[in-house]
């Protein structure tokens, strides 16, 4: 039931970024460019994210517990620390180089643009680049 929901979830959400134009880079760029050929459409995609979840949230956390988990799993940290700040940063600028993040490119892959594979991989890169630096601090992994 777990492996279908997530199939049912991720579908609807790549469709909807596929529907919306977000697989399309030119267009996320198109709304940083706002000397240029400025694309105000991306403030509706986020506007439209940010009123379903507002509304999701107030429904669904009205439950005991989530219909195929055990309790919620929500977010406990609230600091605003280097690595949150970090982090945030190197997001928008890969996100305003390249104009994909990972939510839509994830879709694009379907397009079967060689750029789309191409980030995908170098966003796979950094995971284990990040994941990697964090256990070493941490002295977690397999050389700790």
């Amino acid at each position: 039931m777990r492996i279908l929901s997530a199939f049912i979830v991720g579908l609807i959400f790549g469709v909807g970024i596929a529907v919306s134009g977000m697989i399309n880079p030119a267009k996320v760029l198109n709304f940083f460019d706002i000397a240029g050929t400025w694309d105000p459409s991306l403030i509706f995609v986020m506007g439209g994210a940010l009123v379903t979840t507002f509304i999701g949230y107030r429904l669904v956390l009205r439950r005991d517990k989530p219909v195929i988990e055990e309790k919620f799993q929500l977010p406990t940290a609230s600091a605003i620390d280097a690595r949150l700040i970090g982090g945030s940063a190197v997001f928008g600028i890969g996100w305003g180089i390249a104009g994909f993040c990972p939510g839509a490119a994830i879709p694009a892959l379907g397009s079967g643009k060689i750029e789309v594979a191409g980030f995908v991989a170098a966003l796979l890169a950094g995971l284990w680049v990040a994941r990697t630096i964090r256990d070493r601090q941490t002295g977690k992994g397999a050389l700790a």
